[in-house]
């Protein structure tokens, strides 16, 4: 039968469905992204330990091109991947406490949307935080124009949570969060050496726009812009 709007029934019936349907594009809309499945860690390259401490150096030039998922996924792993069965990292942690997240900003990854993601450890994924690049936006520091850091294809991101330093670690959270935190970007940068792969540690970055990112109580630390030196 034809819709009319002098139809009285059908009028009824699409006000009552209307509450419901809302509701159902709510929920979906709050229905929390899918892990994102990363490519296995390699544990053995072509690149000695010796030869990538030689090569290792601070890159700020980097070429705009896309990197694979798998350079992603193992620069994320070398920086907190877990490299034993009962959940140990790859970079220490001052008793095991292990407050340090490390966020993927994807600019130009292939088989990746741009976004913001939160690397889990103990599962090798990856879970959306922000969708979009976020890369000028959250690598300028307030007042200045994007640099080198928003063309580079992906930044990684290292934050402290308090909530679990704190309780732990007292006042020595800022210490050891920030030891922890060089541990894992030396690791980045050797392991971006041995990619063929540049890097630069960066503490300089929009603090508020960051805040908005990433989880209660976590704190960004440094930034590692990554991408084939130029």
């Amino acid at each position: 039968m034809k819709w009319h709007p002098s139809s009285p029934s059908l009028l009824r019936a699409a006000l009552a469905a209307a509450p419901l349907l809302s509701l159902a594009v709510l929920a979906a809309a709050q229905e929390p992204s899918q892990p994102i499945r990363l490519p296995e860690a390699r544990h053995a390259g072509a690149m000695s330990v010796e030869a990538a401490l030689w090569a290792r150096r601070s890159v700020r030039d980097l070429k705009p091109d896309a990197l694979p998922l798998a350079d992603a996924a193992q620069l994320l792993w070398a920086a907190q991947g877990k490299n034993r069965p009962d959940g140990h990292r790859t970079a220490p942690s001052a008793r095991a406490v292990y407050p340090l997240e490390i966020y993927l900003i994807a600019g130009s990854v292939e088989g990746l949307a741009p976004g913001v993601y939160r690397y889990r450890s103990a599962t090798h994924d990856l879970v959306l935080a922000q969708a979009g690049d976020k890369r000028a936006e959250l690598t300028a520091p307030p007042g200045r124009p994007a640099g080198g850091a928003a063309l580079a294809p992906v930044v990684l991101v290292y934050a402290v949570a308090s909530d679990r330093a704190a309780p732990r670690w007292g006042p020595m959270s800022d210490r050891f969060g920030a030891m922890e935190v060089g541990f894992a970007a030396q690791n980045v940068y050797l392991q971006a050496a041995a990619l063929g792969l540049g890097t630069t540690f960066m503490a300089g970055f929009n603090d508020s726009a960051m805040a908005r990112v990433l989880g209660p109580g976590e704190r960004a630390l440094g930034i590692m812009p990554v991408g084939r030196p130029r």
